[in-house]
């Protein structure tokens, strides 16, 4: 009788039955693939996994071989349900596996060892086939070298690297090849297969044409459809282990980071270095005797083997931070908090009293506080941030630290303005630079000059005055007389309404904005309007004024109608997009000639 052989996943993944074929060792048998295995496959290729892929071509060649090696290929059992489906991770598919060897009287050919495992203690005749698995010199390791920061493989293109240092590096073409697909999944599958085997890395994240696996001290990201327009691979790798002693941070910096910083941004922008400082801080944490934690996705800091590295669990960081809270941690490393849920997770566990560094991508060290606001209450901010770091080329550019008071905000005088202000001050000379505040409904940054004395009104409240009054009168002006004082004009039938029954609506605009207001009638505009020049550029309407009305407030207006108030641009052009409600009328009014006019208001 013909040898029956049952096969699954794990070992069509790996190639082994292709090479036993090619071999010689399987010869005149009779190998069967279960319908669950092939059902699986096309499951995981049909989600652009890559295992699925690889999985499905070997297939194709053991048929081809079968037919020139006297080996009989059949398919055999039952679809998997939807139930065998849900309990897959729990084993339910390898049950249906090996039940279908035990049915045959087959020999069940397995590249898993908890597999082979099982069903010899089932009675099942196995063969347990150890991938031999490159686990070193791999062929993406040989684009790299002591200066090599990342490589970058796209197909169809010549592969190129980053050399050099954070802030101070180049890109380089690193060989003449034209890159193909083939070659790429190639790669890709040593990483994979010397992961699996070895357990040298770890897949991160796996969705529809994108993978990330931590390998070794490598990330690697690999990408094609329909994530991506072809496939391409980058994998990065950390230059330098730093500690914090070599970085240029002053003695002030050390004890601030020593005895009292506990919510610590580090910010800049990619490639600074940001990641390698959050490491240094991490090991200086660990050797004063602190229990340091990570949450990483994907896990590519270089800490100290104390230091406990945490993901996401079950796709979440917020269910991570339940575990978190119960180990008790001094600091955690949060690298990097992008989402809205990350935000929210810092901030939660920094409340609940966990030393929280967080690393966050910023063009400026401000940036990285604006992206609180908004996700936290504002006033929450200074419990949860301390110290903002920002990081450039590699070493510590700027230090703030925030304050929360209740004062009257730089350059307004009258003392009912008074409000809960952030105060953000450069760290090493405690020079105030910038404060955060709420201005009636709106979250408002301003920078802080030493010129800035008696200029508040001027420097943030035109323009959120003039919003607030638009929408009694789209065409109003407004005239600041002073800190505290302003003069409205508009239509005189507008009036009665932004007045209100009694003044009522007048007063609860007042102490919203923080100001007096005068309200007076506005004289109509000039029949004629502003000179301009109007053309049409992809998806938008440009209009073009004189470049010294540029920053000035302007109308737009079709047979005298209005149509949207909105700002003069750089060089004296308007741009309204033709897609937006206001785009839409004016193409009716092209189509129509109707009559447009601008009024610009200086």
């Amino acid at each position: 009788m013909m040898e029956k052989i049952v096969a699954d996943t794990s070992i069509i993944i790996d190639g082994e039955i292709t090479k036993l074929i090619e071999a010689g060792s399987l010869r005149d048998c009779e190998i069967i693939i279960p319908v669950a295995v092939l059902d699986e496959l096309q499951s995981q290729a049909s989600q652009s996994k890559d295992y699925g892929f690889v999985g499905l071509e070997e297939i194709k060649k053991i048929r081809e071989l079968a037919q020139k090696n006297r080996i009989v290929l059949r398919f055999e059992g039952e679809r998997p349900s939807m139930d065998d489906i849900k309990l897959a991770r729990h084993g339910r598919i390898d049950a249906i596996i090996k039940d279908i060897a035990k049915k045959n009287s087959a020999t069940f050919y397995t590249a898993d060892y908890v597999q082979a495992l099982v069903a010899e203690a089932e009675g099942i005749k196995t063969n347990y086939s150890k991938p031999q698995i490159k686990i070193s010199d791999l062929e993406f390791e040989r684009y790299f070298d002591g200066e090599t920061m990342s490589v970058h493989l796209k197909e169809g293109t010549r592969p190129v690297a980053k050399r050099g240092k954070p802030g101070a590096f180049s890109l380089v073409e690193i060989g003449d090849r034209v890159l193909d697909r083939e070659y790429l999944e190639g790669i890709t599958t040593e990483i994979l297969e010397s992961s699996r085997v070895n357990q040298s890395g770890v897949i991160e994240i796996s969705k529809a044409g994108a993978l990330v696996v931590q390998f070794r001290e490598f990330r690697v990201v690999i990408t094609h459809r329909p994530f991506s327009d072809s496939y391409e691979i980058t994998i990065t790798h950390p230059l330098v282990k730093m500690s914090l002693e070599q970085y240029n941070t002053s003695e002030k910096l050390m004890k601030r980071l020593s005895e009292s910083a506990e919510g610590i941004l580090i910010s800049g922008i990619p490639g600074s270095g940001k990641s390698t400082f959050a490491s240094s801080l991490a090991d200086f944490y660990a050797k004063r005797g602190k229990i340091v934690k990570t949450f990483e996705s994907p896990r590519d800091l270089q800490v100290d083997e104390k230091i406990t590295q945490y993901t996401v669990l079950e796709g979440s960081f917020e269910n991570a931070a339940d575990i978190l809270l119960l180990v008790r941690p001094d600091y955690t490393i949060f690298d990097e908090v992008r989402r809205y849920h990350d935000f929210r997770v810092f901030s939660d566990l920094r409340l609940a009293g966990v030393g929280m560094v967080g690393v966050v991508h910023a063009n400026a060290p401000l940036d990285a506080i604006q992206r609180f606001i908004g996700k936290v209450d504002l006033g929450m901010i200074p419990h949860i941030l301390d110290t903002v770091i920002f990081i450039k080329a590699g070493q510590v550019s700027k230090v703030y630290g925030l304050e929360f008071k209740v004062k009257v905000p730089t350059g307004m005088t009258e003392q009912d303005l008074a409000r809960p202000v952030i105060e953000i001050r450069n760290f090493e000379n405690n020079n105030l630079e910038y404060e955060i505040y709420t201005y009636g409904e709106e979250n408002i940054v301003i920078p802080i000059s030493k010129e800035a004395k008696g200029s508040g009104i001027e420097r943030l409240a035109e323009s959120k005055i003039k919003e607030t009054v638009r929408r009694f009168d789209p065409k109003a002006e407004i005239e600041i007389l002073s800190n505290s004082s302003v003069r409205v004009r508009i239509d005189k039938d507008s009036i009665p309404a932004i007045i209100g029954r009694g003044g009522s609506t007048i007063n609860e605009l007042e102490k919203s904005l923080g100001v007096h207001i005068d309200v007076e009638p506005r004289t109509s505009p000039t029949r004629n309007g502003e000179w301009f020049e109007m053309s049409e550029s992809g998806n938008n309407f440009i209009f073009e004024v004189d470049t010294n009305k540029s920053g000035m407030d302007t109308d737009i207006y079709v047979k005298d109608r209005h149509l949207l108030s909105t700002r003069v641009g750089k060089k004296g052009r308007i741009i309204v997009p033709k897609r937006s409600g206001h785009g839409k009328k004016l193409i009716n009014a092209v189509m129509s000639k109707d009559d447009i006019r601008i009024v610009v208001h200086e």
